[in-house]
């Protein structure tokens, strides 16, 4: 196993120089160009940028950006991903965690780069594709890392309304790679086509397996997934025979009359994950594809991405409850009960995760990282760090993990894990805002904001569309006179909870 994704991507650029590695609307790059570009990127990078440094990347949808990161690697420094479309203030809080020197944005994103509090130096990456590659320096810069050294942070929610910079190395990735690829085989004749954002954990799947194992991914234009008979023309256009897509990323299909029409010709491996899946809209993709592959995961960013997987063996039926099934390779599951013990097999305890594949921790916030990566309290006798995941889970009498739902208040929604406090904390900073208490009714996938003052739900959207990603802002506000409270003074939570039916 290669313990970088830069040595898979030097074999693939030799045994398969002209096949496509990425394709987008506008094009494909070959595992060669692929090559090349990343050694003009990580170039010029490293006669400016020290090794081991945050290189920030503000890009598109499209075949350049998974080049950019590979670029930020070749000079031996790690990427942090940057969402263009969340509002300045969340890209603000990002930079003030990461406080980078550089960033590279593509010449599309360049002024909204500007428009941020970022004050180093910004690369226009069109500008530096074509920087004469030079192999030495690369070396150089690259022989001070090591497959441990961070490879990228991913940012997710804060509850102290900053968010989390997860940093995953080099290493912890190939891990994942080859875990999955077991289940997978996948080989240089399978296509993904990929669905998540190029800035979100899940896409790490489609940007890296094909560097790994010869494989393609196409970029799927955001506009294909509006109408299902533009999304499966897509996928047969591209013979896509792999989704590994996000569990409403598969229920919006099937809701949008997906099926009726026509059908993908050549998928036949499916690999879902980020919530609970409906049952309902499983099935029809299930009856529609009998012959296909359908793989439930589970995990955290922490865990660099799925850290348990369930082969589906038939076809569900509306009461079926789904597995999060058996650890991965190169993972470990155990439970913890409330004294930190190991609950019996059958009862319900924390998951925690151990193994190669942890992240690193938390940028520049030690204490969140010791309070989430603590030593193992299992093993007195050696230094083991495990992950607890916050999540319930149990194992059956069939041997298998069940998830059991959240232990605190950080919740699963449009496939992002958010904290409720962060919510809150946010909306305490509207004039007018009093008290209020963020809620998550899992049912109807919606977020509910209760709060007391005079700000009106006019005030606490635009604040809200000013300063949060989409996914963060509740749908559903509600103004109370008092919010209710239970004996002791905290929020009665139960109360308000009723309230959302």
């Amino acid at each position: 196993m290669n313990t970088t994704i830069l040595g898979c991507l030097s074999a693939a650029s030799e045994s398969r120089r002209d096949k496509p590695v990425y394709y987008d609307e506008s094009g494909s790059l070959t595992f060669g160009e692929l090559q090349e570009l990343t050694e003009s990127i990580g170039t010029f990078l490293a006669s400016r940028v020290a090794p081991e440094q945050p290189v920030a990347v503000m890009s598109g949808r499209n075949i350049y950006t998974p080049a950019a990161y590979l670029g930020v690697l070749q000079a031996g420094c790690f990427y942090a991903p940057m969402d263009a479309d969340m509002p300045d203030h969340r890209l603000n809080q990002i930079l003030g965690v990461l406080r980078p020197q550089f960033m590279i944005a593509d010449r599309e994103h360049a002024e909204k780069a500007k428009s941020t509090d970022f004050d180093g130096e910004l690369f226009i990456l069109e500008d530096i594709m074509d920087t004469p590659a030079d192999r030495d320096a690369l070396a150089r810069a690259k022989a001070q890392t090591t497959e441990i050294s961070p490879m990228y942070i991913i940012f997710t929610s804060g509850s102290t309304g900053v968010p989390k910079g997860v940093i995953t190395s080099h290493y912890s990735l190939m891990c994942y790679l080859d875990a999955i690829q077991e289940v997978l085989h996948l080989g240089p004749e399978d296509v993904l086509g990929n669905q998540s954002p190029l800035d979100y954990i899940a896409a790490i799947r489609d940007m890296y397996l094909p560097v790994m194992t010869g494989a393609s991914t196409v970029i799927i234009p955001k506009n294909k997934f509006a109408m299902p008979d533009d999304l499966f023309a897509t996928l047969n256009a591209y013979k896509v025979t792999t989704l590994c897509w996000s569990c409403a990323g598969l229920e919006v299909v099937t809701k949008m009359g997906g099926f009726e029409g026509s059908r993908p010709e050549y998928l036949n491996k499916i690999v879902f994950s980020g919530s609970v899946i409906s049952n309902k809209q499983l099935r029809i993709w299930q009856e529609n594809l009998p012959d296909c592959l359908f793989v439930n995961q589970y995990g955290p960013t922490e865990t660099t991405a799925s850290c348990t997987y369930y082969v589906l063996e038939k076809t569900v039926e509306a009461d079926t409850v789904i597995p999060i099934g058996v650890p991965y390779k190169h993972y470990s599951i155990v439970l913890l009960g409330e004294n930190n013990e190991k609950v019996p097999d059958g009862e319900t305890g924390e998951i925690c995760v151990k193994g190669p594949a942890l992240a690193l921790g938390y940028y520049g916030n030690a204490e969140a990282t010791a309070k989430s990566f603590p030593q193992n309290p299992l093993n007195d006798k050696y230094q083991e760090r495990i992950y607890r995941t916050g999540d319930f889970g149990r194992i059956g009498a069939d041997g298998l993990l069940y998830f059991g739902g959240r232990m605190d208040r950080q919740v699963k929604h449009m496939g992002h894990r958010i904290e409720l406090e962060e919510i809150e904390a946010e909306a305490l900073q509207i004039d007018g805002v009093e008290e209020c208490c963020a809620l998550y009714n899992k049912g109807k996938s919606l977020l509910y904001l209760f709060y007391r003052g005079e700000a009106t739900s006019k005030d606490i959207v635009l604040r809200f569309r000013e300063d949060l990603p989409a996914f963060m802002a509740p749908r559903k506000l509600v103004q109370m006179d008092e919010l209710p409270h239970l004996p002791n003074g905290k929020l009665d939570m139960q109360t308000m909870k009723q309230m959302m039916k």
